[in-house]
């Protein structure tokens, strides 16, 4: 069956029916154009939001990056060895 929100089919035909015995049949159309528009300015205002954060990330990374010191890892320059003593005492 038809499953939406964990609703089956006939739970889906008794909402649309009592929709439709609210609000009549003419102002079904005008509901429909409404929700449609609804759902497009949100999915619009949705992208720029994404596009912003996007931007921002983008643009704050490289000039964080440029702050901090190199890491060990990025520099290669430390490596695990012992260090012997310059002056020796024989």
């Amino acid at each position: 069956m038809l499953a939406i929100f964990n609703l089956g089919g006939g739970e889906i035909i008794l909402i649309l029916a009592i929709v439709l015995i609210l609000f009549g049949a003419k102002k079904l159309p005008e509901l429909a154009k409404g929700l449609g528009q609804g759902i497009k300015e949100f999915k619009k205002a949705t992208d720029n939001a994404s596009a912003g954060m996007r931007e921002a990330v983008e643009t704050t990374l490289p000039m964080a990056s440029r702050h901090l010191p190199p890491t060990t890892s990025d520099t290669g320059l430390i490596q695990h060895r012992t260090v012997k003593p310059l002056l020796t005492e024989d």
